[in-house]
């Protein structure tokens, strides 16, 4: 997801995302723990993304 498809979202939307994305995040931890993960670049990428929002979402509320 590009940072110009997260700021056209809302912040509620980016609320729920950051959420979902935390929850893979936790299973991807738990995959990678009993050694069963297959993508663990996906790790990374979610952190990324989850820093994204939060970064958008701060800037919002400077903004305002």
């Amino acid at each position: 997801m590009k940072t110009k498809d997260i700021r056209e979202m809302s912040t509620e939307e980016l609320n729920k995302k950051i959420e979902e994305y935390k929850e893979e995040l936790f299973n991807l931890r738990f995959s990678q723990a009993t050694g069963n993960l297959e993508k663990p670049s996906r790790i990374k990428e979610l952190r990324k993304l989850v820093a994204k929002m939060k970064t958008i979402i701060r800037e919002r509320e400077l903004n305002d």
